[in-house]
């Protein structure tokens, strides 16, 4: 159970990408000779990333691989902070976010699975692992997810997060009620 206290505590809401966001597969190809890269992401967990926006809160993607796929999905989510760095090291690119956002490093909640995600965990406020991280890394988080990264583990993390913080009907209603309207361009004139 997360502390609601540290949870409404926490401005920004950080995951890492390869098995958190992702199973942690990866499919390479060459079309042509054009090196082409895909990942498997999970529909409810781009949801819960939605249900995050509508909590009012900043959300950031943090990865020590560099892939268009990762671009894609955080456009196609909406999340503008996002850090790649092609060597692994995340703590960098969090720094910058922090900068960018005014957000304090306590202010921050990480969903983690591995290695190269420990520099970041020692540093946040809140820390999440999914079912499928190393023991290491499970060991040194407060809050443990049942489910594994690109299997329902985000969208878990963000029901869980948003309960403890006393926002998740509020939250879900919002999306719901965003969408239980018709657009000006569905309307008849």
């Amino acid at each position: 159970m997360i502390d609601p206290a540290i949870a409404r505590s926490i401005k920004l809401v950080a995951f890492d990408v390869d098995g958190v966001m992702t199973d942690g597969g990866v499919y390479l190809g060459d079309v042509h000779g054009q090196r082409l890269e895909f990942k498997r992401y999970d529909i409810q967990d781009g949801l819960g990333i939605a249900l995050l926006h509508h909590a009012g809160l900043h959300v950031a993607i943090i990865t020590g691989r560099v892939s268009e796929s990762v671009r894609l999905r955080a456009v196609e989510l909406g999340v503008t902070d996002v850090a790649q760095d092609p060597d692994g090291h995340k703590l960098a690119g969090l720094r910058r976010i922090l900068g960018e956002r005014g957000v304090e490093p306590h202010e921050v909640a990480f969903v983690a699975d591995d290695f190269p995600d420990v520099p970041v965990l020692r540093l946040v406020g809140l820390t999440v692992a999914v079912a499928n991280a190393v023991p290491e890394v499970a060991a040194m988080c407060t809050h443990q997810l049942s489910r594994a990264g690109g299997r329902g583990a985000v969208r878990e993390f963000v029901e869980d997060f948003l309960k403890a913080r006393g926002e998740w009907e509020p939250a879900w209603n919002r999306y719901v009620n965003a969408r239980s309207h018709p657009r000006p361009s569905e309307i008849a004139s």
